[in-house]
């Protein structure tokens, strides 16, 4: 076993393995997305048992094995506790997380979609934001980080002009500054339309947390 690594990440997901490990997805600054065990994490009286669910933000220490990496230490400094006790905001933030772990990859700079990510999920802990918004803003710029954004769309001439206000802000602003804003409700369908349609086209597979999602919406 060679040196620790210590990384900054978040836990996306995570599934028990065997009768008291797990096995989790952390997506990392300096790696990317990884999955590692965490040997006894399921036992009560484990220092890794809180650490090895979803929404945990920290730091990580883990060895690189020959095929596998072994979690055996965690620093959290963020659970998101506050979404974790709201059903819509933790419908949204594994929705969030889903599309994260869909767009990283092993050994690829994480950084940049890490952060987007934890500014999105303390932007849905904001009761003064509206959910969708988050949600909207939060799936164009992870396909802005992702390259596969066709910017031609902000200048569409059919839409109204605050959307093309909006798209524009959304697709230059620094992550820290994204939700900042408002929209009146018709722009903000709009808003919603016009990424809807790019991800039909770009994502070429379902999210089972965004069938939850619409379901709640619904209601």
């Amino acid at each position: 076993m060679g040196e620790p690594l210590k990384l900054t990440g978040m836990v996306l997901s995570a599934m028990p393995v065997s009768e008291y490990d797990k096995r989790v997805v952390i997506l990392t600054k300096e790696r990317g997305k990884l999955a590692a065990f965490a040997r006894g994490a399921r036992r009560t009286a484990s220092p890794l048992l809180a650490p090895c669910n979803p929404f945990s933000f920290g730091s990580f220490v883990l060895y690189e094995g020959r095929n596998s990496y072994t979690l055996v230490q965690a620093d959290i400094s963020n659970y998101f506790l506050e979404l974790k006790e709201d059903f819509a905001g933790t419908c949204y933030g594994i929705y969030f997380m889903e599309v994260a772990d869909y767009y990283t990859r092993e050994n690829l700079d994480g950084g940049p979609l890490l952060n987007l990510l934890y500014v999105s999920l303390k932007a849905l802990a904001n009761q003064k934001l509206d959910n969708e918004l988050v949600r909207t803003v939060f799936e164009m710029k992870a396909m802005i980080l992702n390259g596969e954004y066709p910017f031609d769309v902000i200048q569409d001439p059919r839409l109204q002009e605050a959307t093309r206000y909006a798209l524009a802000y959304v697709a230059n602003a620094q992550v820290g500054q994204l939700y900042t804003f408002t929209l009146k409700p018709e722009i903000l369908a709009e808003f919603k339309r016009v990424q809807q349609k790019l991800n039909q086209k770009n994502i070429d597979r379902p999210f089972k947390s965004l069938e939850i999602l619409k379901t709640l919406l619904e209601v």
